[in-house]
């Protein structure tokens, strides 16, 4: 049973930095380059849809990387790891990315703000990438560790 639960936790994570990654290297640069009514037209029907999409994804990848630490006890350091970053990753969300999509949401921005603020967006969402990514390697090193690969 645990080693399902490990497969999972990297599956999930995997994903989820996958689709980070897309995220910052097809859409963020597009939204960018957008005139800003039209990219707060376009987050009106794309921004729901990127949450339903993520919000599952990031509670699972946090909650199974989490229980993966736990049951592998805290010998397997890869692992302890990687539920840190994960919860890290979850927490920038609530630090920042929660109030900012609310600002393209709700249209508090002024148009000629917006740039400054998908600038500084980006830089957030490269630093959670970054952070999942090693989170991925890491959990695959787990694997290793405990010799189950």
């Amino acid at each position: 049973m645990l080693v399902i639960l490990n497969v999972l936790s990297t599956s999930i994570v995997g994903l989820y930095a996958g689709s980070l990654l897309t995220e910052a290297m097809i859409l963020v640069p597009f939204w960018r380059r957008m005139d800003p009514a039209d990219f707060f037209r376009l987050h009106g029907s794309m921004g729901p849809s990127l949450f339903r999409y993520f919000a599952p994804l990031t509670t699972s990848a946090v909650a199974l990387s989490v229980a993966a630490a736990a049951l592998n006890r805290a010998e397997n350091f890869a692992w302890n790891i990687t539920a840190g970053l994960c919860v890290t990753a979850l927490i920038i969300f609530f630090a920042y990315f929660k109030k900012a999509n609310q600002s393209f949401a709700d249209r508090s921005l002024k148009d000629k703000e917006l740039a400054g603020e998908l600038s500084q967006w980006a830089s957030w969402h490269w630093l959670r990438t970054a952070l999942l990514i090693v989170a991925f390697a890491l959990s695959i090193h787990g694997h290793q560790l405990i010799g189950r690969i």
